[in-house]
């Protein structure tokens, strides 16, 4: 996930508080922190006390750290094996979102994948889908799932819609 709020869409630049890094003679711009797997279960609920989802599960410490972040408007970044969860952390984030009055775009590699999200998602949000074959309620979704071909062609274009963009999963 991407916040928009830490790289400019437009000019194809980090926002300016990115602090840089000193290392020897070079200057450096911290992009990543790794976070490592602990239990972090109190300080989740003393940060989110007011969740935008509420799971009926457990979350575990991957989702939680995740979940903190994107509070924070910090990007994450989460790599896990199929069926760890990973789409937990995706839910937190349209719903972030919504709850902000902003847009969520939920890229995937290929058509068919972007279709499966979109019958999935829709039970649950307000989605639109584009893809190279069709556009379904662009300007008035919560969430927009696309393939990443689109996406990167309306980041060339600076097309209005990325403007109300917080996140791009």
């Amino acid at each position: 996930l991407m916040a928009s709020n830490s790289y400019n869409f437009l000019t194809k630049q980090p926002k300016d508080d990115l602090k840089p890094v000193a290392q020897e003679e070079e200057t450096q711009w911290k992009w990543a922190i790794k976070e490592d797997l602990r239990d972090c279960t109190e300080e989740y609920e003393q940060k989110v006390k007011e969740p935008a989802v509420e799971y009926e599960f457990n979350l575990d410490n991957f989702q939680k750290q995740a979940i903190m972040h994107l509070e924070n408007d910090e990007s994450v970044f989460v790599a896990a094996h199929t069926s760890a969860g990973k789409t937990v952390v995706a839910e937190y984030a349209i719903a972030l979102a919504s709850r902000h009055q902003l847009k969520a775009i939920y890229t995937s590699p290929i058509k068919t994948l972007s279709n499966q999200k979109y019958r999935e998602f829709k039970k649950s949000y307000n989605v639109g889908i584009v893809t190279g074959d069709i556009s379904i309620n662009q300007e008035n979704s919560n969430v927009l799932i696309m393939t990443t071909e689109i996406l990167r062609s309306m980041l060339y274009k600076s097309a209005d819609l990325i403007r109300d963009v917080e996140w791009v999963i």
